[in-house]
C-alpha cells in the first residue's frame, strides 16, 4: 500500500496489469513490492527459478536476451495477467574488462541483447497492444553513467545503455498519439548485493589499469549516501501512476546529485 505524506494510504494501481523483468532481486524486487502494494497484478522473471521474488507476485523464468525468451514471456504475461498495463524493463548488467579492446565480441553482443534488444524485442511483442487499447506505461532502467561515460571496465554497459535511452524515446514519440507513455529511469549508485558485486570488480579491474582507488571507486555522491532500491522503485511507482500522466519521452536521473546534468 503506497503511503502518502498526509499519513493516508491508497492502492492507485488496483486493476493495474504489470511485467517487470529482472525481478528478484534488488531495484527490480523493489519495483515489485512497490507495485504490489499499489495494488497491482505483477508478474516478474528472471533466468532461473528463485526463492527471493517478492511475495504476491507471479514468477516465470525466462531469458530475456533472445527473441524466443522474450516472446515466452509475452505469452506467459497474456496467459497469467490477462495482458499488460505496466512494462519495467530492469534485466541488466556486464562484466568488467580492461577497456573496450579488451572486451570480446561475444560480450559486446551478450550486453546489446542484455541492456538493450530485450527492451526492443519484448516492447515489439507487448506495446502494440497497448497502442490498441489507447493505455499503458512503459519503463527502461537506464543508468546514470550514460551521462559520464568514462567508465573503459563497463563501456559495453554503458554503450548498451545509451541505445537504450535513445530507443525510449524515439518509442515515446511513436506510442504517444495513441495513450502510450515511455519513460526512462537512470539509477546512480545503489546499494544491492549485485552492485557492490560489481563495485568490487570494477576496483580490481581498475587497478590492473593503473587507475587509482579513489577514481575507479567513482565520484562522490553529493547527498552523501549510496542509493537504496526503493529510491529507484519510487521513481519507477511515480512514473507509472497517473500522477505522472503528462509524462513521456523523459529520462528521470535519480543518482543523488552524483553526475552532472548532460
Amino acid at each position: 500500500m503506497t503511503t502518502l505524506e498526509n499519513g493516508s494510504s491508497t492502492r492507485e494501481l488496483a486493476g493495474k496489469r504489470a511485467l517487470v523483468t529482472g525481478g528478484s532481486r534488488g531495484i527490480g524486487a523493489a519495483v515489485v513490492r512497490q507495485l504490489l502494494d499499489a495494488g497491482a497484478e505483477v508478474l516478474t522473471t528472471a533466468r532461473s527459478a528463485t526463492n527471493t521474488v517478492p511475495e504476491g507476485a507471479a514468477f516465470v523464468p525466462a531469458d530475456v536476451r533472445t527473441r524466443a525468451g522474450a516472446e515466452a514471456l509475452a505469452a506467459a504475461a497474456r496467459e497469467k495477467l490477462g495482458g499488460v498495463d505496466i512494462l519495467v524493463h530492469n534485466a541488466g548488467g556486464a562484466r568488467p574488462h580492461e577497456g573496450s579492446s579488451a572486451i570480446p565480441d561475444e560480450e559486446w553482443q551478450d550486453a546489446l541483447d542484455l541492456n538493450y534488444l530485450a527492451s526492443v524485442r519484448l516492447d515489439s511483442l507487448l506495446a502494440p497492444e497497448m497502442r490498441e487499447r489507447r493505455s499503458g506505461t512503459i519503463v527502461h532502467i537506464s543508468s546514470a553513467a550514460v551521462l559520464t561515460p568514462e567508465v573503459p571496465p563497463f563501456l559495453h554497459y554503458v554503450a548498451a545503455k545509451a541505445a537504450l535511452e535513445t530507443y525510449s524515446r524515439g518509442l515515446a514519440a511513436e506510442l504517444a498519439p495513441f495513450g502510450v507513455r515511455v519513460n526512462a529511469v537512470a539509477p546512480g549508485r545503489v546499494a544491492t548485493p549485485g552492485g557492490e558485486a560489481t563495485r568490487e570488480q570494477w576496483a580490481e579491474v581498475a587497478e590492473r589499469m593503473g587507475v587509482a582507488p579513489d577514481q575507479s571507486d567513482g565520484p562522490t555522491v553529493p547527498l552523501g549516501r549510496d542509493g537504496h532500491p526503493d529510491d529507484i522503485a519510487n521513481a519507477v511507482l511515480f512514473l507509472v501512476s497517473s500522477r505522472a500522466s503528462w509524462l513521456t519521452g523523459r529520462n528521470l536521473i535519480v543518482d543523488g546529485g552524483e553526475f552532472p546534468m548532460g
